[in-house]
């Protein structure tokens, strides 16, 4: 799996750790590149746009840590 160009939805599902609803989600909103192949319509994302994804995430998830508070806030309540 490692040397292939292209991966299927499992094979996705697997390297992030999540299930194969949730990756065949983000290949039909358009956040994970991916394409349909053969008279079957097989999804396939190309190991470049998951690694493009992954980058982006990394991206995203430390532009909203910036706008988080440096400390835990203290409940009044507590």
């Amino acid at each position: 799996m490692a040397s292939e160009r292209f991966l299927t939805l499992p094979d996705v599902a697997d390297i992030l750790n999540i299930s194969l609803s949730q990756t065949y989600a983000l290949v039909r909103n358009g956040e994970l590149k991916g394409i349909q192949i053969g008279g079957r319509k097989q999804w396939r994302v190309e190991r470049t746009k998951l690694e493009e994804y992954i980058a982006d995430a990394y991206s995203s998830t430390a532009a909203s840590l910036a706008d988080l508070p440096d400390s835990v806030p203290v409940d009044a309540e507590s």
